[in-house]
């Protein structure tokens, strides 16, 4: 007997009237994640396309893989060219030793290996924890277990500081799966950005683990500065003086959460994302255009006291979280705006956010993560204002 006749033969079971009706989200997440949905419409209009939601999940999964992929690389970089003055201890430095992989920040597998003991523990505990959650609100609510947490779960594993306490790591996409996205009604009328809600309660719930210089290598007693945190205290000039090149910027060797630090890698996301039409180009085009008119005009108008003030756009858009913002959550269907004109003021809007929260508030080095949630809150008002200015020209029109 196939694992297809199983299901079928089961199925009886699950659905209205059976036994285990109660757990049918159960039995359609498994299902589902095996086999392409069956369900198709029953009533006029009839709708033919390829795209359903679990082949869009799929393919947002599949874009962060450069990231993913680098992202363990320079973790373990990091980590390995720590431990060659700090030394190592724990259960990965255990493993590393008895397994014979070492810590040879020259070796690119033994930096892949170490970044992956890492990234891995926090992306079981994030599927784990937020899954238990999405089960729960699920079955009560007889609804199905959506392929949505696959991104969010892998979105947030990206950005976090590979030292986050794993506790920390499930209180954080506990939150934001609950408060971010199912008290709302689930995936599709969450109006922020899930994974970005569960990491901005970490950064105020704890501080001292979210941000700092001495969170984003896991090793004790390092310290090392992130190149925001440099370009806010000396200017983006010390950069190099600090051993950050722009180019270091752009392939991600610098400190940084897990996924966050390669804008290559970012990009070559975005691009298939595009190219698959999974993301929306107005929405980039907005952020894009946001953050450079506003970075210019700030260089153009400088500062003596904040030396933020001359970074120009070309390093805003490889430090910090920008890239991985830009292509991964700027760009995310649920939580931006619907409308075409829209989508261009809400990407504009988040670019603005962006630069006036890193320069002009001294609080907060990193402005992303602050500056989508605020245009995820201002994304229903956006369009409600496009579709009214529609409705008034239309109706001078045929007056």
């Amino acid at each position: 007997m196939g694992l297809r006749s199983f299901f079928d033969r089961i199925e009886p079971q699950f659905t209205k009237g059976g036994k285990y009706e109660k757990y049918f989200p159960i039995y359609e997440m498994v299902e589902s994640f095996l086999y392409t949905p069956k369900a198709v419409t029953t009533v006029a209009p009839h709708a033919r396309s390829y795209i359903d939601m679990k082949r869009i999940m799929t393919y947002v999964v599949i874009a962060t893989i450069p990231c993913i992929l680098w992202g363990m690389y320079n973790v373990g970089l990091q980590t390995n060219s720590a431990i060659a003055e700090f030394g190592a201890s724990g259960w990965r430095a255990w493993i590393i030793d008895t397994f014979g992989i070492g810590f040879n920040a020259a070796n690119p597998l033994a930096n892949i290996l170490h970044g992956a003991l890492y990234f891995l523990p926090i992306y079981i505990v994030t599927l784990v924890a937020g899954g238990i959650f999405e089960v729960i609100f699920a079955t009560v609510r007889g609804h199905e277990v959506n392929e949505g947490f696959l991104v969010t779960s892998m979105l947030y594993a990206l950005i976090m500081p590979a030292s986050t306490p794993l506790w920390q790591v499930a209180l954080g996409i506990i939150f934001g799966v609950v408060i971010g996205k199912e008290v709302f009604g689930g995936t599709g009328k969450n109006f922020l950005n899930p994974a970005l809600t569960g990491r901005a309660f970490l950064y105020f719930a704890y501080p001292a683990q979210m941000s700092g210089d001495t969170i984003w290598t896991p090793v004790d007693g390092f310290s090392g500065a992130t190149a925001l945190s440099i370009g806010a205290s000396d200017g983006y000039a010390a950069l190099p003086e600090r051993g950050i090149e722009w180019s270091d910027a752009f392939f991600g060797l610098m400190q940084g959460s897990i996924g966050e630090t390669s804008t290559l890698a970012c990009l070559i996301g975005l691009a298939f994302l595009l190219i698959t039409k999974i993301a929306n180009w107005r929405l980039v085009v907005g952020c894009l255009v946001g953050m450079i008119a506003f970075s210019s005009l700030l260089n153009l108008i400088g500062s003596d006291s904040n030396p933020m003030f001359a970074m120009p756009w070309y390093w805003h858009l490889v430090v910090g979280g920008y890239a991985f913002g830009l292509a991964f959550m700027v760009t995310e269907p649920v939580s931006a705006s619907h409308t075409n004109m829209g989508r261009y003021i809400y990407g504009a809007l988040i670019g603005f956010m962006v630069v006036m929260i890193r320069v002009i508030n001294p609080a907060f080095p990193e402005g992303m993560m602050l500056a989508i949630l605020f245009g995820n809150v201002f994304a229903p008002l956006i369009d409600y204002f496009v579709v009214q200015a529609n409705i008034k020209r239309r109706a001078k029109r045929n007056v």
